[in-house]
């Protein structure tokens, strides 16, 4: 496995301490997610149900056309969550590979992507325009923690993880034209 002078500083929960097979992730990605669950909460609460300052756009835009978009949406997050979470830590993979079938067949980030479509389902439900703009916050750290995940992976796997971005999107899932695969 590829070994790199420069090791990614890598955080692992006290329970997964002694799973050889996880890379570990940032150490304030769980804080951060917290962080941004809570806010996004209040604030599509409070514009979605309360103040409605933002929700200018369900004026014009009937429930009956948001609000199964936004159910699918969450349908699809749902799933990508709890299957890529069952993935990763319902077995231990000995010996230790990355993860290339299930949902990590379509996505590099199955549980994050289905997290942001969490919050996509909900903003659509309720065209809350103040939701959508920190939902493009949260997009962006998300795209963070992955993107130091990825480190950690490439420094485990080397050459493996590295194939496995070139042939796995990170985060929508896009048909490739022209390859058998």
């Amino acid at each position: 496995m590829g070994e790199n002078n420069s090791k990614t500083e890598a955080h692992k929960h006290r329970r997964y301490e002694d799973r050889h097979d996880l890379s570990g992730e940032h150490k304030y990605g769980d804080i951060g997610q917290l962080i941004f669950l809570a806010l996004f909460t209040v604030l599509w609460g409070i514009d979605s149900f309360y103040l409605r300052f933002s929700t200018i756009l369900s004026e014009y835009i009937p429930i009956y056309v948001n609000a199964p978009i936004g159910g699918l949406i969450l349908l699809l997050s749902s799933f990508l969550a709890y299957k890529g979470l069952r993935q990763i830590f319902g077995e231990v993979r000995d010996p230790t590979e990355v993860i290339r079938t299930g949902v990590f067949k379509y996505t590099r980030h199955p549980v994050y992507f289905g997290t942001i479509l969490l919050y996509l389902g909900l903003t659509i439900i309720t065209l809350s325009l103040a939701s959508l703009g920190l939902l493009v916050i949260i997009v962006i750290f998300y795209d963070f923690i992955a993107s130091h995940e990825e480190k950690l992976l490439t420094e485990q796997f080397d050459k493996e993880y590295e194939h496995y971005k070139k042939d796995v999107p990170k985060w929508i899932p896009i048909p490739k034209l022209g390859k058998n695969r």
